[in-house]
């Protein structure tokens, strides 16, 4: 027999003012809750990221070398072989999309979960490419056909990627990313 939630529902659409003995330290402290929205660039602009993909940042936190976008591949495409240092959690959008290494095609609403010490080579077919939501944790190592590092992409070179865009077309930097 599954569980059922105990707490009474609510037909109330109200704000309730919960009891909590550290809230004016939340409030003085905490950068608190906030919307980007991934579906217009009144956030956050699409970022080239080489000849036919594009990201989306959503948010930066350098505590934890964490950071969230959306990677549009517009087409039919790779994404070079990387390896990850970090857990990665990505939804399909929109397309689909899989790695070389396994024999699974991730399509929209489909989850992808990634460990550290893993290198992976996206690829997708769709003619219309995919687009994946992704919370990326650590730094991601890009390697070439030989296994030469490339490139080493973190949450500072995720912070570049937008800053030096946005300063290059004019664009203001929103605060809001940075978490």
């Amino acid at each position: 027999m599954a569980s059922q939630m105990k707490a009474p529902p609510s037909d109330k659409a109200e704000i309730v003012e919960v009891p909590f003995n550290y809230r004016d330290l939340v409030e003085k402290r905490s950068p608190g809750g906030r919307y980007i929205d991934a579906q217009s660039d009144v956030d956050s602009p699409w970022v080239p990221f080489g000849p036919n993909a594009a990201i989306k940042h959503l948010a930066f936190d350098v505590r934890r070398n964490l950071f969230s976008n959306i990677l549009w591949m517009k087409g039919p495409g790779v994404i070079g072989t990387h390896m990850h240092r970090g857990t990665i959690t990505m939804v399909c959008l929109e397309g689909s999309v899989r790695y070389l290494e396994y024999d699974w095609v991730a399509s929209p609403g489909g989850l992808i979960l990634e460990v550290p010490g893993e290198s992976h080579t996206l690829v997708t077919e769709h003619p219309e490419g995919c687009k994946l939501f992704g919370w990326m944790e650590g730094p991601i190592e890009f390697y070439d056909e030989n296994a030469n590092l490339i490139e080493t992409a973190d949450v500072w070179w995720m912070m570049n990627h937008y800053e030096e865009y946005c300063r290059e077309q004019g664009i203001e930097i929103n605060e809001k990313l940075y978490v």
